[in-house]
Formats: C-alpha cells, sequence, structure tokens
C-alpha cells in the first residue's frame, strides 16, 4: 500500500460514522494528539447518524442542583427558585439499567456508563457543547414549581442537530478531517492487527492506512434483511425511525474478521409513533401515552400505559403494537389532559382524529370495532380510584381496579370534550445487537482477546440493552465509551509509532 499515491490517505485514527459516539471519539483522539479521519457514508446535510434524530435528551448521574449549575453556569436565580431537580446518583443509574434490562446488562460497561457519565458531561461542556433544562417533557409544573423525573434532566442546546453540528464544529477545529459520501467497506488487517480501511469515497475506490479503526457506524436498524434475520418476522414491515445510513456495515465487517458478537440481537428500541409518517422523517413519536389510553382494532386496552414514566417504557412499547391486528393502534385522549400533549402531537403530519362525542370519535376512528371500543372505554372509566389525586410529576398510584388490563398510574376518566384519538404504530429507533468490547472499547474477537486496534462505541457496541432501556442513555453511552475508544486508540497509535521508529 502507497500512502503518498493519488487517492490514498495515511493517518493514526479512523473512525467510522459520524454521529454523537464517533465525533466524541475523534475529541478524545485529538486530545491525545492523534492525526483523525472521520468516514460518514451520508452526504453533509444528513450527516450525525441517528444522533441527528434525537432530542438531545441525556442521561447522566448527578448529585443535586450544584452539579447542574457546573455544567450550565449560566442558569439564573429565577430558573432556580422555580425548579427542583431533585439528584440522581450513580447507584441509581445502575439500577434503573439493571431493572431495564431484566439484569441482562453487562455490569462492567454498565458501571462504566453510570460511573463516567457525569465526567463525561462536564468534559463534553468543555467542548463547547451547551445543555439546557428539559422542561415540558421532563418537568410539568405543578404549583409554580417544575419538579424532574425518570432520571432524565437535560438536552443539547439545538436538540439532535445541535448536538451533531456543535461536536463536528469542535471537532474540525481541533483537526478532524470529515469525508462526507464515505462509506467504509473493508478493514484491512493482519496478524499484527488493524492495518486500516477500504473506503468508495464518492464513489471512488480507496484505501486509507491506519494504525487504529474505531467503530462507531451505528447498529442495522435501516437495513431490512438484517432486521428480519435477527429481530423476526414482522420487523421488515416496521416504521423506520432515525438514519436512512445505520445499516449495519461496521459491525459486519468486524464480525468478518473474527470479532465477536454480543447483546440482545432480537430485540430492538422500539417506540410508538405516527402509523402514516414516511420512513426516516422525524416527528414520529407520540409518547404521551401514560395520559390517556391505547387501544387495539378491536377496541381492547393491552397495555399498562402507566406501568411507569415514559423514559422507562417507551423504548419496549412499539413491540406491542406490532403484535395488535394491522400492526397498529390507537391512542386516546380527552379535553382534561391534552394540555399535557408532548409537542409532537402538534405537527403538520400528524395523524388524528377529534370529536365531542365518543360516538362520534369511533366512527372517525378507521378500522375500529365501535361496540367494543365503547365497551372498553366505559369499564376503564368505572374501574378509577379517583379518590386518589392526579399528579403527571410523579407514580401518583391512581390506578384502575376490577378490570382484565390494568392501568396503574396517571388513570383518568375519558369523558370531557374534545375527544382526540391518534393512529399509531411501532417504530424501529437502533438495535441493541453489536460488538463485544472490554472496559478500553476494544472489540474482542471469538478467542475472547483483543483484536489490536479495533475499537467500537455507540449502537455498535453490545451489551448494554436488553429488551427495554432507559431513555436518554444511548447519547451517555455513546459520549462515554466514544471518549474511551477516542482514547485508548490513539494511545494504541502513538505505541505502534514508537514501536515502528
Amino acid at each position: 500500500m502507497e500512502a503518498k499515491t493519488e487517492h490514498h490517505y495515511e493517518t493514526d485514527v479512523v473512525i467510522i460514522g459520524a454521529g454523537n459516539a464517533a465525533m466524541c471519539a475523534a475529541l478524545a483522539a485529538g486530545e491525545q494528539g492523534a492525526r483523525v479521519i472521520v468516514l460518514e457514508k451520508s452526504p453533509e446535510k444528513e450527516k450525525g447518524g441517528n444522533t441527528t434524530y434525537t432530542h438531545g435528551s441525556i442521561r447522566f448521574a448527578y448529585n443535586g442542583t450544584e452539579d447542574i449549575q457546573a455544567l450550565i453556569p449560566d442558569l439564573d436565580e429565577e430558573d432556580l427558585r422555580m425548579t427542583d431537580f431533585g439528584s440522581y446518583s450513580e447507584e441509581q443509574y445502575y439500577e434503573d439499567l439493571c431493572r431495564m434490562t431484566n439484569y441482562k446488562t453487562d455490569p462492567e460497561l454498565a458501571s462504566i456508563l453510570t460511573g463516567e457519565s457525569f465526567d463525561t458531561m462536564k468534559w463534553l461542556t468543555q467542548h463547547n457543547i451547551h445543555f439546557i433544562p428539559i422542561y415540558g417533557r421532563q418537568a410539568f409544573k405543578i404549583n409554580g414549581i417544575f419538579k424532574f423525573w425518570g432520571g432524565m434532566i437535560l438536552e443539547s442546546v439545538g436538540g439532535g442537530h445541535g448536538l451533531v453540528e456543535a461536536l463536528h464544529t469542535e471537532a474540525s477545529n481541533q483537526g478532524a478531517r470529515i469525508l462526507y459520501e464515505t462509506m467504509a467497506i473493508d478493514l484491512l488487517h493482519d496478524d499484527e492487527g488493524i492495518q486500516g480501511v477500504k473506503v468508495k469515497e464518492q464513489g471512488r475506490s480507496k484505501t486509507i492506512r491506519a494504525k487504529a479503526v474505531i467503530i462507531a457506524s451505528g447498529g442495522f436498524h435501516a437495513n431490512v434483511e438484517m432486521r428480519t434475520k435477527y429481530l423476526g418476522p414482522k420487523w421488515d414491515v416496521v416504521h423506520t425511525r432515525g438514519s436512512r445510513y445505520n445499516t449495519g456495515e461496521g459491525i459486519a465487517m468486524s464480525l468478518n474478521i473474527g470479532a465477536l458478537s454480543t447483546g440482545n440481537w432480537s430485540m430492538a428500541h422500539a417506540v410508538t409513533g405516527d402509523r402514516y409518517l414516511p420512513d426516516f422523517q422525524e416527528g414520529f413519536q407520540r409518547l404521551s401515552y401514560p395520559f390517556g389510553i391505547l387501544v387495539n382494532m378491536d377496541g381492547q386496552r393491552f397495555l399498562d400505559e402507566g406501568a411507569d414514566f415514559r423514559n422507562y417504557t417507551y423504548a419496549k412499547y412499539g413491540r406491542l403494537i406490532l403484535e395488535q391486528k394491522d400492526n397498529c393502534a390507537w391512542q386516546i385522549f380527552d379535553g382534561n389532559v391534552s394540555h399535557l400533549l408532548r409537542e409532537e402531537y402538534k405537527g403538520k403530519h400528524v395523524t388524528k382524529v377529534k370529536a365531542n362525542t365518543l360516538e362520534e370519535l369511533a366512527d372517525k376512528m378507521e378500522g375500529i370495532n365501535k361496540e367494543k371500543f365503547l365497551k372498553e372505554v366505559a369499564a376503564y372509566n368505572a374501574a378509577i380510584d379517583d379518590s386518589v389525586p392526579f399528579n403527571p410529576n410523579e407514580k401518583d398510584g391512581r390506578k384502575t381496579a376490577g378490570i382484565d388490563v390494568a392501568k396503574t398510574n396517571w388513570a383518568n376518566r375519558i369523558d370531557t370534550a374534545p375527544f382526540e384519538a391518534y393512529a399509531v404504530t411501532c417504530g424501529i429507533t437502533f438495535t441493541f445487537g453489536g460488538l463485544k468490547i472490554n472496559e478500553r472499547a476494544e472489540v474482542q474477537s471469538t478467542m475472547y482477546q483483543k483484536i489490536n486496534g479495533l475499537y467500537a462505541a455507540g449502537e455498535a457496541a453490545g451489551g448494554l440493552f436488553y429488551d427495554n432501556y432507559p431513555g436518554g442513555a444511548g447519547l451517555m453511552a455513546g459520549a462515554v465509551f466514544g471518549k474511551i475508544a477516542g482514547e485508548q486508540a490513539a494511545q494504541f497509535a502513538k505505541t505502534a509509532l514508537a514501536e515502528k521508529v
């Protein structure tokens, strides 16, 4: 391989992908003095992978208001007066990860994620990444005070778009070279380990010589064949959220050279969203279901909408909708709670019907069994214990009794006009299966040894999430292990260079 040949490159670290995990890796490697090339499969205007499609909400451990002030020093006295940030310890974060994954999460990786989360947030702010409190989605104003719930309180300024732009600007200013419309197609390796990457840059075959490679190109949620192969029947027809470029090549090329797979390959982050919105468009999610009810086409409730805070159920409830007739359902709300609905319910491209009576609403709900639906709502209304006050900021214990599918929190009668129904289906966000990494983000081989020079972070790394996950943990995991991967890859490259000299 001749590094100076036209169309070829040489560097210390190649990062495959350009989302949150990838760009955190680029920043960390650059801090160590490494030369960095980032490969982004998409055109520049679509850069950032799944990160671009998020709200930028990120979950981290903190001890109280002083920690939040350390991250957002310009919070004024009025902000502090009207806000109860509470606290969220490393132990709570770790327990949430364990509880959400039925205690299948890799305990070492989970411990690193939770233990490094706050320091990683401080590191991000040092790199000009700015955060704001998530008023409205994560805290409602009750008696003049916003009280945060569910362990997630901050989001990046500008949401996912803002986070991607800030990370790219910082990495570029630090010297990272970002190649757009450039897809990695093969890893170059020999008995000593990784030697570089073969790529297609704007249709041209090229070779990059590198001492280390970081796989941060996401999972395979946008690959219909891989979805069906690993997740099973019906997953070929689900709504596809996020980046259309997350098609699994980074994982596949690593497996092809003997990397070890791990994690929950038969499950994925699957949410409730608009039934008719086209794939790969923002605004799909419909996540205010805890304050209403969900019914299938037979007019029957089939899950506990109030089992937990939305943060802890939304990534798995899409799968339950997928199991229903026609793979769809309706979310029902009445006039008492419509003011609590999230902003995505107010967009231009929302599939909804509205009426002044439940009978009229049912007539407008395409495909619904009207008779069964009206009976279901009547039975639900009669089962509510309204002696318990409703409080959207906490698990209020306002529940039903005596019906087959209980609602354990936030149970309010559906009895006040206007009534609204939203047509929803299952949408896949990202996959849980990926590459086995150790505490240094080194990819492990099927011999249970590290593959020299190969690292992984973000959705490409498996082992953290099984069946479900706590909201905001994905971005945090990408940042924590992206930073670790960048640091380790840069140090490996330095060692390799020193040995060569």
